[in-house]
């Protein structure tokens, strides 16, 4: 990697996961902005607490950092980059622009292709885990012709590694491993539910036992409701992943039917500082929407 000088960061949005980034890269040195116009009262305070540098706009934005970070839903990321090359095309400025977004190859390769028509580097990543925090950093894959300016966060505390030198591979692994792992906790919440709409909730627990898979599936699906409807974008982008390589996309499109299901619920309202519901409560709140 070659030596880069990285002092300022933009990062858009200031979610869970956007703020955690920005609050361990502001405990490493780094500056961290963003632009938190039209944004809600609790997303000005994430960025309040961790630190971030507000400014009135795009243009200002791009023309204060280095690297710009786009960790937004999946739904979102397209236009964001189309306003962010815009506003570097107003400005003249030409900041590296990273999408750390849950979206498949086929998304990533248009959003470099805006991106690069605006003049600037482009780099391919995903993040795989939860927001960082101080003391741990999800791994974080990036891919691309030029990554090194993304490779320097990783001297700020973040996990970053390189998965390729292609535009989409960093992207394809975040779309796998989402299968394996959200993909999954849709599954076992429509079987849990199944189970006991079918009045066969303790028979089912008696054979799967409460150790292993099922207990961690358990814990995820009580994880889960408050992001269901984000996460219906992250499936239908892993469908398409899948559908690009000549596979069937249906077995993901329905795992986001069942987050379209859960978003349907009062626990999809909950925020990430909210309680979470126990098992019972998700279980009880999707056979309710079911018997509408």
């Amino acid at each position: 990697m070659a030596d880069v000088n990285l002092r300022r960061v933009g990062i858009m949005s200031v979610g869970d996961m956007g703020a955690g980034f920005g609050d361990v890269l502001r405990q490493n040195g780094i500056q961290v902005y963003t632009c938190l116009a039209g944004r809600s009262d609790l997303t000005r305070l994430r960025a309040k607490e961790a630190g971030f540098i507000d400014t009135p706009d795009l243009e200002a934005l791009v023309g204060q950092i280095d690297l710009f970070i786009s960790v937004l839903v999946p739904s979102e990321a397209t236009q964001l980059a189309l306003d962010v090359a815009a506003a570097m095309i107003r400005t003249g400025a030409r900041p590296a622009y990273a999408d750390a977004n849950a979206i498949a190859p086929q998304t990533v390769q248009k959003i470099e292709a805006i991106i690069r028509d605006a003049g600037a580097n482009f780099v391919d990543a995903g993040i795989i885990g939860g927001p960082p925090r101080s003391g741990y950093s999800p791994h974080i894959p990036c891919s691309g012709p030029d990554t090194a300016i993304f490779e320097a966060l990783g001297k700020h505390a973040l996990n970053v590694n390189v998965v390729g030198d292609r535009i989409g591979q960093a992207s394809g692994l975040k779309m796998v491993y989402a299968a394996s792992t959200k993909g999954t906790t849709a599954l076992w919440t429509e079987l849990l539910t199944a189970a006991r709409i079918l009045g066969l909730e303790d028979a089912l627990r008696a054979e799967l036992g409460e150790k292993g898979i099922f207990a961690d599936q358990q814990r995820s699906i009580t994880m889960m409701p408050n992001r269901a409807r984000r996460w219906v974008g992250e499936m239908e982008e892993i469908a398409a992943t899948f559908e690009g390589v000549g596979m069937t996309p249906k077995i993901l499109l329905g795992a986001a039917d069942m987050y379209t299901l859960v978003g349907e619920t009062p626990l999809a309202d909950l925020t990430s500082r909210d309680p979470k519901p126990t098992l019972d409560e998700v279980l009880t709140a999707l056979q309710k929407r079911l018997s509408r």
